[in-house]
């Protein structure tokens, strides 16, 4: 814990508290997210608390959208604000829930928060967490207001690019699922902020803050030890975090970056406008690292509509190595990130790899990638064909290629698995027949 900083616990003043806990969940401050629940309908979530919001003669909704509002008026986040969240209830004793939007207006954060809430969250965020400790990074676990969620909480000493930010904890979860790979890749879009810039007329996405008193009263909202379980005394927990210095960020992501594991997938197929399209990796695939633990000698790989192999006994590195091979960073979220466009429903990583329940299935045009991480490993492949042998059909091609469709044909008749890229107009379908 900072030298400077007085240790804040249950029975310390409120005004303390309030102190403490606005030193760490710091976003945006001239705005104030505020959840609300329709009684009607039921529908719930958040929106920027407005002054004039429902006053007669300046509050038009529905009929105006409050983006579009000239009479909007935020409320900030205030000292009584905060108050009101800890304690649930606003000053007229109607239920209150604040967020924040992480996202500063310079593109800087303070914090980083994770999203977990697939079945067994505990386990990925424990995992999140051990990999946290290893890198000697400070954080914080917190069981989701629902209760079937955990968010996991870096903090920033001074602001951060967001940038930045979201490639520390791209990189923590890339070394996390060399040992969990049931983490999945659909993690890497569930960081808080989730954009490194902010969208035209927007706010970035927000998170929940914690410790809220109705959801605390449940034991959801409430930070948890190394076992799951909640602090008895949640302010000491808050505490005695150790805010992260800028420079160990930038050291730590810059190492990281260097050895191509702060995603550690395919790079996206090269854009007309790369400036240095030379850079790129063969096949814009990186170099994969050595894997920790005991390796079979041998892997059975069984060929059908896709490529199966056995999960019983495969070690978490070697099948993440696996899961990778079928994956690569979506060229659709950077260009709308470029474009300064809303990236929700758009996945920073494609994973093409199928999870069932007693092997992986990997797209066929993936086998010859296996080949080479099982060859690097010096691990034997056993290829066992259980693909149909279908009657052939007896048909006469009329048409006549043209020479540069018969030079595509001729080569893609010389592999059992192959694809042609081509022009719009080329006649793939007459290849194809």
């Amino acid at each position: 814990m900072d030298q400077d900083r007085r240790l804040v616990h249950q029975l310390s003043s409120p005004g303390e508290k309030i102190a403490l806990f606005r030193s760490l969940f710091r976003g945006r401050e001239d705005v104030c997210p505020r959840r609300f629940e329709s009684p009607k309908t039921g529908k719930s979530g958040y929106a920027p608390a407005c002054a004039n919001e429902w006053v007669r003669g300046i509050c038009e909704k529905p009929r105006v959208k409050c983006a579009e509002c000239p009479n909007r008026r935020f409320l900030p986040v205030t000292d009584e604000v905060i108050r009101w969240h800890l304690s649930g209830r606003d000053d007229a004793g109607q239920p209150f829930v604040a967020g924040v939007y992480p996202m500063l207006l310079d593109e800087t954060c303070l914090f980083l928060a994770v999203d977990f809430d697939k079945s067994r969250r505990l386990d990925d965020s424990t995992a999140f967490m051990d990999t946290c400790g290893r890198m000697d990074l400070s954080a914080a676990l917190e069981r989701s207001r629902s209760g079937r969620g955990g968010h996991a909480w870096l903090f920033f000493e001074e602001a951060v690019p967001a940038a930045l930010a979201r490639k520390l904890g791209c990189y923590i979860l890339t070394e996390t699922m060399e040992r969990r790979p049931d983490i999945g890749f659909d993690s890497y879009d569930r960081f808080f902020p989730n954009q490194d810039t902010l969208p035209h007329g927007g706010f970035g996405n927000l998170i929940a803050l914690p410790l809220q008193k109705h959801r605390r009263s449940d034991g959801n909202s409430v930070f948890l030890d190394d076992h799951g379980i909640p602090h008895h005394d949640q302010w000491t927990c808050l505490s005695a975090i150790r805010r992260i210095r800028r420079g160990h960020v930038e050291d730590v992501v810059r190492k990281a970056e260097q050895r191509g594991r702060v995603l550690g997938v395919n790079l996206p197929l090269a854009e007309d406008d790369d400036p240095a399209p030379w850079t790129a990796p063969p096949s814009r695939r990186r170099k994969e690292l050595p894997i920790a633990g005991d390796l079979p000698q041998s892997l059975e790989l069984v060929l059908g509509n896709e490529v199966y192999v056995t999960r019983d006994g495969l070690a978490p590195g070697l099948r993440n190595q696996l899961l990778r091979v079928a994956a690569f960073e979506n060229p659709e979220f950077y260009k709308a990130q470029a474009m300064r466009l809303p990236t929700y429903d758009k996945p920073r990583i494609i994973g093409c790899a199928e999870e069932y329940p007693h092997h992986i299935g990997l797209p066929r045009g993936c086998l010859a990638d296996v080949r080479q991480v099982l060859t690097d490993l010096n691990i034997r492949m056993v290829v066992r064909d259980e693909r149909h042998n279908a009657q052939p059909l007896q048909a006469t091609f009329h048409g006549e290629l043209r020479p540069e469709q018969k030079l595509a044909a001729d080569a893609m008749l010389k592999h059992e698995t192959d694809v042609l890229s081509a022009t719009t107009a080329f006649g793939k379908t007459v290849v194809a027949a």
